[in-house]
């Protein structure tokens, strides 16, 4: 994972052609450039540069549609904005969290040429890469390559990536992430009161508020300081006329299956009579293993694409990190179905000689339901993978003694502010923290719960995480209400709804929350050949809400589950983080005096008072 950032100023930047910016009144914040920097190097703990690209107008006359740019180093020493019309300035800084190529790098890279290229993410096909390369050095190449058609080369990328890249030869800002926003980006647009134009992965730990700031009561009518961009590819054009302005594009995806992905249509929605009879009890048993073969059909196809994704984003490149060694991956751990899912792929993926951390966070120490099913999904995987050391990392957490954990996640979540938003970052920064306990094993105690608990913290870069299950299985509670008031229809927009969405609500908060321990969140169920199988699928096999909650919700990944050998789990109910953690509870009764009086407020969309 890594950090990237640009801050603009000195430009007139021309924002019209954005249908979706919000109206005033702004929020204010007050940083520095270091306080950027210091929160991009959580991120990226490898590394931390920064380039400046300086804009002046032409001598001399100022009529002309061109500038003259040099391209230094940035200076040491505090950074001052110069509020002037007679030149203009790009800071670039990024970090590095590396995971690929064999010597090391610093961010922002610069080639021959004078591009700059700040960029957070992986490259997993489109554009072609040896074990040995480094996925930024080579995507800077194919940039340098493409000239003019900067979004043709990022519609050919596979994978989660964000992007800042300034293309000399054009005098263009090229900014952006991929389609389903699987690496945040916040942007803040120039407004009266911040004429700056400022792209981040996370907004700075050290924000202030300068005025009223955002609280429970006002938060609704004033607009954040920053916001999450919108997922695709924008670029700015540098001019020069009366000042130095630019005006911002956003750009059509040259690749046809991301327009299908992002539309999400699915073709077969509302089942046919004959379809649905043959799982009846009354169906003809012909029919019956007829229906049974083409299920198991389809959830093959599942497994083995989801498999082929997990192995993409496992596979070890040869890599700098020195001589240590460490265990490579881990996975964010409840014992439900979608990290089982994953643990037991992860375990056909990697050489059996690598350990596995399976990180599990509870505020309720052994009795939250998420450290039971844990526990009990350890002992399943153990049964398919006996060669596995799997290793359970208990992350105990009390919420009362969070304070500045909890300030510091409250930044990283930004521009979420809800509650709901607060508990889930929360328990995500703390499991990839991943600084809890384990087990000491010993043949003499065949029950873990004898064994000494000794101190661990996880030093695996890579966390396998389960999102975007849910979304495309019918796997939350509101999927099932409108099923049952809308029917098949209503379900298939509603999962449209959370799979359009989910840039927003989900995916750049928990990219900010795992990034700041320097750990990068890897989301298999989000491959873009999962999604299409997914969705090329009918509706009725991949859930029947008419069946009862830990059975027909998610029908898909449950045969998927058997599949594996894990039947225990393909029984087990969807249960939130938030819930399975025990955070909500404590987070009701410390901010709302207990569970019913949070319920009768609606605590989960709440917004907190920001610090």
């Amino acid at each position: 994972m890594c950090g990237i950032a640009v801050i603009v100023c000195g430009v007139r930047i021309e924002l019209s052609t954005l249908p979706f910016l919000s109206a005033p009144p702004f929020e204010r914040l007050q940083f520095s450039v270091e306080d950027v920097k210091s929160v991009l190097g959580q991120r990226g703990p490898d590394s931390v540069g920064e380039k400046k690209i300086l804009l002046r107008p032409n001598v001399p006359t100022c009529d002309q549609e061109s500038v003259t740019l040099s391209v230094s180093e940035a200076s040491e020493g505090t950074y001052e904005i110069e509020d002037t019309t007679s030149s203009g300035e790009l800071h670039f800084m990024g970090s590095t969290l590396q995971l690929r190529g064999t010597s090391p790098i610093i961010q922002p890279l610069v080639d021959s040429s004078g591009n700059i290229l700040a960029y957070n993410g992986e490259v997993f096909g489109g554009i072609e890469l040896s074990s040995y390369d480094n996925d930024t050095e080579v995507l800077l190449k194919s940039l340098e390559k493409a000239k003019a058609l900067v979004p043709d080369v990022l519609s050919m990328v596979k994978g989660p990536w964000a992007m800042i890249y300034w293309q000399e030869s054009s005098r263009t800002l090229w900014f952006g992430k991929d389609a389903f926003g699987r690496r945040s980006l916040l942007v803040h647009w120039p407004t009266l009161e911040d004429p700056r134009l400022l792209l981040s992965s996370v907004s700075p730990a050290s924000s202030v508020a300068d005025g009223s700031g955002l609280d429970a009561e006002n938060g609704s009518s004033i607009h954040r300081f920053w916001e999450e961009l919108p997922c695709g590819v924008y670029s700015i054009s540098f001019g020069v006329s009366e000042c130095i302005h630019g005006e911002v594009t956003k750009h059509e995806w040259r690749d046809t299956m991301w327009k299908e992905l992002i539309e999400w249509e699915r073709k077969f929605v509302v089942p046919r009579p004959e379809d649905l009879s043959a799982s009846s009890l009354g169906g003809i048993q012909e029919e019956k293993d007829n229906a049974v073969s083409t299920s198991s059909g389809l959830a093959q196809t599942v497994l083995d694409v989801l498999k082929e994704s997990v192995r993409r984003r496992t596979s070890l490149h040869s890599i700098f990190q020195g001589e240590k060694e460490v265990v490579p991956v881990a996975v964010l751990f409840s014992g439900g179905l979608d990290s089982m899912i994953l643990a037991a792929l992860l375990d056909q993926c990697l050489d059996s000689k690598y350990e596995v951390d399976l990180l599990n966070v509870s505020f309720d120490g052994p009795n939250a339901p998420d450290r039971i099913s844990a526990k009990a999904g350890i002992k399943e995987l153990k049964i398919i993978a006996p060669l596995r050391r799997w290793r359970l990392v208990e992350i105990d957490a009390d919420l009362s003694k969070l304070t500045l954990e909890t300030k510091r996640v409250m930044s990283l979540i930004n521009p979420a502010d809800t509650y709901m938003d607060l508990n889930i970052g929360t328990a995500l920064w703390l499991a990839a923290r991943g600084d809890g306990w384990i087990h000491e094993e010993s043949e003499s105690q065949a029950v873990e719960e004898d064994n000494m608990r000794i101190k661990y913290k996880s030093e695996a870069r890579i966390l396998l995480v389960g999102a975007g299950a849910d979304e495309q299985c019918a796997g939350y509670g509101r999927h099932r209400t409108k099923y049952r008031n809308g029917s098949w229809f209503a379900l298939d927009q509603e999962m449209k709804l959370d799979m359009q969405r989910i840039w927003k609500r989900n995916l750049g908060r928990d990219d900010r929350c795992i990034a700041d321990n320097g750990k990068e969140a890897r989301f298999p169920f989000l491959d873009e050949d999962v999604i299409k199988t997914l969705l090329d699928i009918p509706l009725w096999e991949i859930a029947d809400l008419e069946q009862p909650s830990g059975k027909g919700d998610k029908k898909i990944l449950r045969q998927v589950a058997k599949m594996l050998g894990l039947p225990e789990v393909a029984k087990m109910p969807k249960r939130a983080i938030q819930f399975g953690s025990r955070i909500a509870r404590e987070s009701n009764r410390k901010n709302f005096g207990s569970n019913r009086a949070a319920n009768q407020a609606s605590a989960g969309s709440v917004r907190f008072h920001a610090p």
